[in-house]
């Protein structure tokens, strides 16, 4: 039967991203206290189309992503964006890799056995790897006191969220990155708190940080009828940027 996927194009037009999407697979991801977890990802892959091909065989991202057996750390991700576009022979190749980690922080070890976070991994490779790691953090709200924490049971509800993207100068553990943005944002949410003053006290705290080369901070506070929201982003402190 004739490779049809294979044969040259003559209309000479590249197509940016070509893949599967929404493909339901378990992973082993590693976990700081008990080594690794296994959770339940949604992954993603695309590759750059060149235009002298007609098509792709998806069926040979499935392949891949069986090859490495669902153990996803930041290596495995380079190798696996390596061997899609070796094996497809694309210009630059995608994966998004979306699950819900499980982790109970220091900071919410009153309220909760285990939290849920949902992560995403973002990772680009044309000539030089491009991976962005996502986290987002649901934040809780306090009761008003100004003694209260969470540590003493001053949690009153659901403050909003926080989400998170970076990209790493050197490894960093998930639950690590948890903690930060937990005791940048969490320990001073109460009903006076606004989205604008949480959003540049994680700027701040990222920017400071020797691991990240890269960030972005949405902050979101769910309110009576509507959400109100901040951003920032950039590699420099917020309060530097004057």
């Amino acid at each position: 039967m004739k490779d049809i996927q294979s044969l040259e194009d003559t209309r000479r037009i590249d197509i940016r991203k070509v893949g599967v999407k929404n493909i339901s697979y378990p992973v082993t991801v590693l976990d700081k206290s008990r080594k690794t977890q296994e959770t339940v990802a949604i992954v993603n892959m695309y590759v750059n189309l060149p235009h002298q091909f007609k098509g792709t065989h998806m069926s040979r991202f499935i392949e891949i992503l069986n090859r490495f057996h669902g153990r996803f750390n930041l290596e495995t991700l380079h190798l696996i964006l390596q061997e899609m576009k070796t094996r497809l022979q694309a210009e630059a190749s995608h994966i998004e890799i979306a699950f819900p980690y499980f982790f109970t922080s220091t900071n919410l070890r009153a309220l909760f056995k285990s939290q849920r976070y949902d992560c995403k991994m973002i990772g680009s490779l044309e000539e030089e790897l491009d991976l962005v790691v996502e986290v987002e953090v649901p934040v809780p709200l306090l009761n008003g006191n100004e003694n209260a924490t969470i540590a003493t049971n001053g949690y009153a509800g659901f403050w909003g969220t926080v989400i998170v993207s970076v990209r790493l100068s050197h490894f960093l553990w998930l639950e690590d990155l948890i903690e930060l943005i937990e005791s940048s944002a969490a320990r001073s949410t109460d009903l006076k708190s606004s989205a604008e003053t949480i959003c540049r006290k994680l700027g701040t705290a990222l920017a400071n940080h020797s691991a990240f080369s890269w960030y972005k901070v949405v902050v979101e506070n769910v309110t009576c009828g509507y959400t109100t929201s901040a951003s920032v982003e950039g590699p420099m402190a917020v309060d530097e940027k004057n």
